[in-house]
């Protein structure tokens, strides 16, 4: 089966009525879990970005307390799942500002745990990625918030 381009299929979700694009989108739900997360942040969430911000930050903050602390291999493993989830929560906004701000939080949440991050090569490696990664990030978004982001960002670089 050959996939249909994205122009193609807007063409033809347009020739459907309301009561079809309703099952088509009950279907796609179905099948897969970011189908339905996609969905769910799109009729309940979109609305409200800072909402929904905040409501990643907490489920973060309960993936960073479920850390294994015992071995750095172990941290390493949940770090990298958390910084997937991460950028799955960043694609479904579709906002540079969303993923700015969690991003912040993930370095900002990484410089607390103990034992320090900083001691392990490949751990700080990750962290000093997601620095640089900011930087590029915050570099196109509006001066006014370029500026807040940055002061932000050197908090966390001078840790």
């Amino acid at each position: 089966m050959k996939i249909a381009s994205i122009v193609t299929i807007r063409k033809e979700l347009r020739h459907l009525n309301k009561e079809e694009l309703l099952e088509l989108c009950l279907r796609l739900g179905r099948f897969k879990k970011e189908n339905k997360a996609l969905l769910t942040y799109l009729l309940f969430e979109a609305h409200d970005e800072d909402g929904y911000i905040e409501s990643v930050k907490t489920t973060l903050d309960e993936l960073f307390e479920g850390i294994n602390t015992d071995s750095y291999f172990y941290m390493k493993k949940t770090i990298r799942k958390i910084l997937r989830q991460i950028r799955t929560y960043s694609k479904y906004s579709n906002k540079k500002t969303t993923e700015v701000e969690l991003l912040l939080y993930f370095c900002e949440r990484l410089n607390e745990l103990n034992p320090s991050i900083h001691r392990n090569r490949t751990l700080s490696n990750l962290y000093l990625r997601q620095i640089e990664s900011l930087k590029k990030k915050i570099a196109v978004l509006h001066e006014d918030l370029q500026f807040d982001y940055n002061m932000q960002l050197n908090d966390l670089s001078k840790i």
